[in-house]
């Protein structure tokens, strides 16, 4: 059974966690006021947006590979401190490009999920590793925080004091966390001198890749709608910025707080069941989310009759809503998938699944801001992420479905 000390490395870990998503979706807030200030086009903001999340994606499978060899509380304590330096220098920044410079600098944040997972599953028996990493999942609630955080210090003091708070943010954070976490229990001699070569050899594995589809629409469809919803909610119902986050947090804040229920729903019923009916719930709220504001004429044998069909904020609400509850299974179920495979590799592993749903987050909002500048359909964002989770449903139908029942389990040889 886990000790008190294993609870607590759980915790300070959770709590880095937050911290550092929180700083990752940074630009999704005050993106808006210097999108206003500079004037940005749609695809400008997308990639201002984007870019501490390609950092963040590409860091993560070294990241996995650094805690496998060197440990989890040394990978993470160093991210923690080296980040603040550019999050605190995005306060000085006055061109496009400083933005986007310092933005993939401070990305780096976004590769503490690959640090953490490993860490913390290693601290936990087989059994419970589902909900531990659900648990220490549950930090994606930052972007909710950044949410609520972001525009209360945007109002007071200017966009510019957001990056300020944070960097002192992640140096307290790492100060707790060094006085509270324990030492990585894989780190020994012979851990240190696995050959890279041995590490990256199980990447092999075609498992993997499927995962990194399942992840890349749940995780990378979490975040890019993380960063794209305060813009999006803003023009769709003229919102104030403030107003706009705090509704936003309706998708972010439930895709945190309940990813620990989904790891221990997959620790009960499996990682396939719990997946399957995860697409399938998200397939349902993009669909209906996709559609634009719209007016039919139907010819009625009287005259015309003229309909608008278009979401109100109080349809609209709910639907973003559990679509960040079933991206909040989604990302647990996917997890547990690995830690169920590959016990002995979750660093490796895992970081190569995590750069993949990350690199989903960097492509997106591109993707969201090409679109609507491309067709000038605001919900264009919400018919691409439909696309997407139909692919991955026609992938698990075919590698799963039709060889493992649907109640729970796992998937059968592939």
């Amino acid at each position: 059974m886990p000790s008190r000390q294993d609870y607590v490395v759980l915790s300070v870990s959770t709590l880095a966690f937050v911290v550092c998503f929180a700083v990752w979706m940074m630009f999704g807030v005050i993106g808006v006021p210097i999108r206003e200030q500079f004037g940005l086009s749609p695809f400008q903001f997308g990639v201002l947006t984007a870019t501490p999340v390609l950092c963040g994606a590409l860091l993560r499978l070294p990241a996995g590979l650094w805690t496998d060899r060197f440990g989890g509380d040394v990978v993470m304590l160093i991210l923690l401190v080296a980040t603040a330096i550019p999050v605190f220098l995005v306060s000085l920044a006055n061109q496009y490009w400083h933005f986007l410079l310092l933005g993939f600098a401070l990305g780096a944040v976004g590769a503490s999920f690959s640090v953490g997972t490993p860490y913390v599953a290693r601290f936990f028996p087989p059994e419970q590793r589902g909900f531990a990493m659900g648990v220490f999942g549950a930090g994606t609630v930052g972007a909710a925080l950044n949410m609520f955080v972001a525009p209360q210090l945007v109002a007071e003091w200017g966009w510019r004091a957001v990056p300020r708070y944070y960097a002192v943010a992640l140096l307290v954070t790492a100060v707790l966390f060094r006085l509270l976490s324990s030492r990585d229990p894989i780190v020994s001699q012979q851990r240190r001198t696995v050959p890279l070569r041995e590490q990256l050899a199980v990447l092999r594995d075609a498992r993997i890749w499927k995962y990194c589809q399942y992840y890349s629409i749940v995780f990378g469809g979490f975040t890019a709608l993380s960063l794209w919803m305060p813009a999006y909610l803003r023009g769709e119902f003229n919102l104030t910025l403030a107003q706009a986050a705090v509704f936003a947090a309706s998708f972010s804040l439930p895709a945190g707080v309940l990813r620990a229920l989904g790891g221990a729903l997959a620790d009960r019923r499996g990682a396939h069941a719990i997946t399957w009916w995860v697409l399938w719930a998200a397939w349902i709220c993009l669909f209906l989310l996709s559609y634009p504001r719209s007016e039919l004429i139907v010819f009625t044998l009287t005259g015309q009759v003229q309909i608008a069909i278009g979401h109100s904020f109080w349809t609209f609400t709910p639907l973003l809503f559990t679509l960040g509850v079933a991206f909040a299974f989604g990302m647990a179920s996917t997890y547990k998938y690995i830690a169920d495979d590959f016990p002995s590799q979750l660093g490796a592993v895992g970081g190569a699944v995590g750069m993949v749903g990350a690199l989903g987050g960097f492509l997106l909002p591109v993707m969201f801001g090409a679109l609507q500048q491309l067709l000038g359909v605001r919900s264009s964002c919400f018919m691409l992420l439909y696309g997407v989770v139909w692919v991955s449903l026609i992938l698990m139908y075919f590698t799963e479905v039709r060889r493992t029942e649907i109640s729970g389990g796992h998937a059968e040889t592939y």
